[in-house]
């Protein structure tokens, strides 16, 4: 197992040489670099994962790499790609926690009303913006006879 760590920690470090890198360039130092590792991997997981057992979350995850292969090398053919999805579940991690404050709430209205303020709250973090500054914009911004909602969007606003 050793060996793929390895491989794996050398996969990570093409994508930390590459991540201020436009899409092409990071698409061509993956098949460059990356492929020939992801080969070596493949060749391991062919030769050496049949033979491992027992019931380890080391064998757990080898078997896992070997049933996703496919869809874990897909980043690989585009430069827009993230090599993980560990973005993705740090976004979705606030929504699992709220999910258990949302139990709580006394209607089925106010926990849609939580999770709606909660996503708006989320996002607005994710595109830089300061939460209680947004919302507050947004406000003054609704309250205008003919709002411009398309200003609202996170990805547009302007501080």
């Amino acid at each position: 197992m050793d060996v793929v760590l390895s491989l794996i920690q050398k996969l990570y470090g093409v994508e930390s040489r590459i991540k201020d890198k436009s899409v092409d360039d990071k698409y061509t130092a993956r098949q460059e670099v990356s492929l020939p590792i992801l080969s070596k991997l493949k060749i391991w997981l062919e030769q050496d994962q049949p033979n491992l057992v027992g019931n380890s979350k080391l064998i757990e995850a080898a078997n896992y790499l070997a049933n996703q292969w496919h869809k874990l090398i897909r980043y690989v053919d585009d430069g827009r790609l993230s090599i993980d999805n560990n973005r993705a579940e740090r976004a979705v991690k606030p929504f699992v926690i709220g999910r258990k404050n949302w139990l709580f709430s006394q209607t089925a209205n106010g926990a849609h009303a939580s999770a709606t303020l909660y996503s708006i709250v989320e996002t607005a973090k994710i595109n830089g913006l300061i939460p209680f500054n947004y919302i507050c914009a947004c406000l003054d911004e609704l309250c205008q006879p003919e709002p411009d909602i398309d200003s609202l969007l996170p990805w547009n606003f302007k501080t």
